[in-house]
């Protein structure tokens, strides 16, 4: 999420893919990375723990910890399967806030990175449109009427291309506000795969840096830059064009194309070239993708955020 990683001509945000590339280019695990793949029912959770700047180096992304979840029903229409991978992705982030040794009264900042006039960068502003903000009754309501409730606020703060005002610039003007204890930054990310396009989140603990999935960094929202834990949130809701022209051949060559393989590069250059380089790819159905996956995003996030609200009182609240 902060650095993207390029193999050959492969871009992705995603930990678990850059490790996985790595691992297959060179025959052998990278050392100072460890990674473990569980299930969880349908979903499935891989972590991905960096160790070392050199094994940072090498997957292009800072040392840290990387957690991916992948379930199919992300894609589906399915309310209830839906909810149980918002409550799988909740129990993940609720790890993250206590690795930080965060109380459960420590006030949190969610940020909506992304473009809200533009479908596939739209997920971080329709997750804030939904998050429990409760900031504003911790100042005038006693403990006791509270029932639960961590102090909660949220903002989209567009892009700078809306704005002239760098992301960084203006969450930094917030967190120096607020003063919440720790951020949590929604984002829209670039993946190798199109089977990973909206069916996977990361979530990792080394911050973000805003419009990396379109291969545009800006500066990055980190506990460094900051001053305060930030936990990154990043969904895949595009893929470069280049990506696809790339498998195709791999099946091409997976059936005997030997010359197609030698010369992979060259082919995907030359279909793609001159105009359509950097041709950014998303799925027809972005839409409804998108308003889904925001809906379980901002579950999980309340879910997490508020100890004292079930998940069903969660989800009633977005319906």
């Amino acid at each position: 999420m902060d650095s993207q990683a390029t193999w050959g001509e492969i871009r992705t945000d995603l930990a678990m893919e850059t490790h996985q590339l790595l691992a297959e280019k060179s025959g052998y695990s990278v050392p100072g990375v460890e990674s473990y793949t569980e299930e969880k029912g349908r979903t499935r959770v891989t972590r991905v723990v960096i160790q070392t700047p050199e094994a940072g180096q090498a997957l292009g992304k800072k040392p840290g910890y990387y957690v991916t979840v992948e379930s199919t029903a992300l894609r589906g229409r399915d309310k209830d399967e839906l909810e149980e991978v918002a409550q799988v992705i909740a129990e993940e982030l609720r790890s993250f806030i206590h690795g930080f040794n965060l109380s459960d009264e420590a006030a949190a900042l969610v940020v909506g990175l992304g473009n809200w006039n533009a479908t596939p960068d739209a997920l971080g502003p329709k997750v804030v449109e939904k998050i429990l903000v409760t900031r504003h009754m911790f100042e005038t309501s006693p403990p006791e009427k509270r029932g639960g409730l961590r102090p909660v606020c949220a903002v989209s703060p567009g892009v700078l291309g809306i704005t002239g005002i760098e992301t960084k610039e203006i969450v930094a003007g917030i967190v120096d506000r607020v003063k919440p204890a720790f951020l949590l930054v929604v984002d829209a990310l670039a993946s190798r795969s199109t089977e990973r396009m909206g069916s996977t989140v990361q979530i990792a603990n080394t911050g973000i840096n805003p419009g990396s999935g379109v291969g545009n960094h800006r500066l990055g929202l980190t506990t460094e830059s900051l001053g305060v834990p930030v936990i990154a949130i990043g969904v895949p809701t595009v893929v470069e064009a280049r990506t696809i022209v790339h498998d195709a051949l791999e099946q091409i060559g997976s059936l005997g194309g030997a010359p197609v393989r030698t010369r992979r590069k060259d082919v995907v250059d030359r279909v793609l070239s001159p105009f359509f380089q950097d041709l950014i790819v998303t799925p027809k159905e972005i839409d409804v993708l998108i308003d889904d996956i925001s809906r379980a995003l901002a579950g999980a996030i309340n879910i997490a955020l508020h100890p004292g609200v079930t998940a069903d009182e969660v989800f009633r609240y977005l319906d």
